[in-house]
């Protein structure tokens, strides 16, 4: 895999006279010396495909020439909680002629197979001007950049745009740095300079370089209707949709580089958009869905291959450790890893082979293409109140259906199963509820928060039947290799011992969820 580098910065228009003039840095509170670099010339060539798809995400694809890092670099969008301006990762590959398959397979929930090609070629003049504190460690380099702009197209290049920018980009190790920052910020801004409308180089490229008339770049939130709230039940829904389809999207580069809990959330988003297509029925044509929520099904399960085993081998490997090592009999933690090990190989191999496959890129394709086209049924027109709380009563009462059957299953096998069944539904059921907020607002908000403890409690009990399996099973292989299983024979019944103690919470916690002021709420 490629080399990947945090980019925090901030960059700022300045115009021909004051380029190249930068105040005095070393007004600013850390900064001792302010060390100018010797210039540099970077040549860059932008690719993305026709429509820009790319761009349209705020991602960047480029091969440049010059500097210290010249190579292939992809620029993802990254999200860090309390930094104000650009938060990028930069995945960098060595020189090539053509884009790096690493850094295309990271764009690939974007392009959806359309074909890269180049469009800008930017070449700029680079001036860099290092801060570093009293013991001259860096902190900041502030950039000067002199930029010409040329639009490529199939017939040859054309189109021109010449300005001059600041790029203030933390220093590798810095931390976040916003109190940095905003004092680099407040200086700057003394000296006339402000901050740039465009939040990249190419972005302002294709503007200023566009032909007459030319479109926006494409994206997922084309055809996008409707205020804050939505006014029809179409609105609410479709808002619901594409904010999981975006997320679905967003989330493959990170689940490609096996990112910390991507995996898991894109999951999530799957399971989401599919319990949307199947509650709001009445909305969206299941006709057109049906088969969507199908290949959903499919890539859950492909999404849970190596999650699911590293769940519950997490959860397995916790009990172990509560078990007092005099009743660890035989070599019982080898054997947990060795299980473990095994029923996880080839997961991740299997994942990246179900994102490269074309059965993932059709999936997108169609999604892709029902937003830009929803199948909307009559009640879409409708106001959203009314058409929404009904499909979340409707799963609701599915969910109380489910649970009475449950309740009323003798202890065993068939409960476990009617239990697992409830827990389907009380997840349906909350995914309605969280679609219909915008809607409904603070009661379904509360009913999202009531249904969600059910549905905890449920997926607990369901994680214990599950683990009770794989005890079973290192059990009966420590046996066949003349080892003791006393010590899964007892994590086994400790597991039962929880699964019975969520049995008996549930009948308490559905008569508090279930409470007839609860669901009154939801009616409009």
């Amino acid at each position: 895999m490629a080399d990947t580098v945090r980019e925090i910065e901030r960059k700022y228009e300045t115009d021909a006279t004051g380029a190249g003039r930068l105040p005095d840095l070393t007004r600013v509170d850390r900064v001792a010396t302010v060390v100018e670099r010797d210039p540099e010339t970077l040549d860059a060539l932008y690719y993305d495909t026709a429509d820009q798809r790319l761009a349209a995400d705020g991602i960047t694809l480029r091969r440049r020439t010059g500097g210290p890092d010249a190579g292939w670099h992809l620029k993802l969008p990254a999200a860090l909680p309390g930094v104000t301006g650009s938060v990028r990762d930069e995945i960098r590959a060595p020189l090539a002629d053509a884009p790096p398959p690493d850094l295309t397979a990271l764009a690939r929930s974007r392009t959806r197979g359309a074909a890269l090609v180049p469009l800008v070629r930017l070449r700029t003049r680079r001036t860099v001007h290092e801060l570093r504190d009293a013991a001259g460690a860096p902190l900041a380099e502030v950039a000067v950049d002199d930029v010409v702009a040329q639009r490529r197209h199939p017939e040859g290049a054309t189109g021109r745009a010449h300005w001059q920018e600041i790029e203030v980009e933390l220093a590798p190790g810095s931390g976040t740095g916003q109190e940095l920052l905003d004092e680099v910020e407040e200086v700057l801004a003394e000296a006339g300079i402000r901050p740039a409308a465009a939040p990249s180089k190419l972005a302002r490229a294709l503007a200023e370089t566009a032909p007459a008339g030319a479109a926006r770049p494409a994206g997922e939130d084309a055809g996008r209707t409707g205020g804050r709230r939505g006014r029809t039940a179409g609105e609410v829904v479709l808002r619901y949709v594409r904010a999981q389809v975006r997320a679905i999207v967003e989330l493959d580069p990170a689940a490609r580089r096996d990112l910390p809990d991507a995996v898991h959330q894109m999951r999530v988003a799957t399971r989401r958009l599919r319990s949307a297509f199947r509650s709001y029925g009445r909305v969206l044509d299941r006709a057109a869905t049906d088969p969507l929520g199908a290949e959903l099904k499919w890539l859950a399960a492909e999404l849970g291959v190596g999650r699911d085993q590293e769940v519950l081998a997490d959860r397995l490997t916790a009990a172990l450790a509560e078990v007092p090592r005099t009743l660890r009999l035989g070599p019982v933690s080898a054997r947990l890893r060795t299980w473990s090990v095994r029923h996880r190989a080839g997961a991740r191999e299997r994942l990246l082979d179900a994102l490269d496959g074309p059965r993932y890129l059709t999936l997108l394709d169609d999604l892709h293409a029902l937003l830009g086209a929803p199948p909307l049924r009559g009640p879409a027109a409708r106001p959203a109140p009314r058409v929404v709380a009904g499909a979340v009563r409707k799963d609701y009462r599915r969910l109380a259906h489910r649970i009475e059957v449950a309740l009323d299953t003798p202890a065993g096998p068939a409960r476990d199963e009617a239990l697992h069944s409830a827990r389907k539904a009380a997840k349906r059921t909350r995914y309605a509820a969280e679609a219909a907020r915008p809607a409904l607002g603070r009661p379904a908000a509360k009913f999202t928060r009531r249904t969600k403890q059910v549905q905890q409690l449920l997926g607990d009990h369901q994680d214990s039947v599950v683990a009770r399996a794989a005890l079973r099973e290192l059990a009966t292989q420590a046996r066949r290799a003349g080892e003791s299983g006393f010590t899964f024979g007892l994590l086994y019944g400790r597991e039962e011992a929880r699964a019975a103690h969520r049995e008996r919470e549930l009948p308490a916690l559905w008569a508090e969820v279930s409470r007839r002021r609860h669901r009154d709420a939801l009616r409009v």
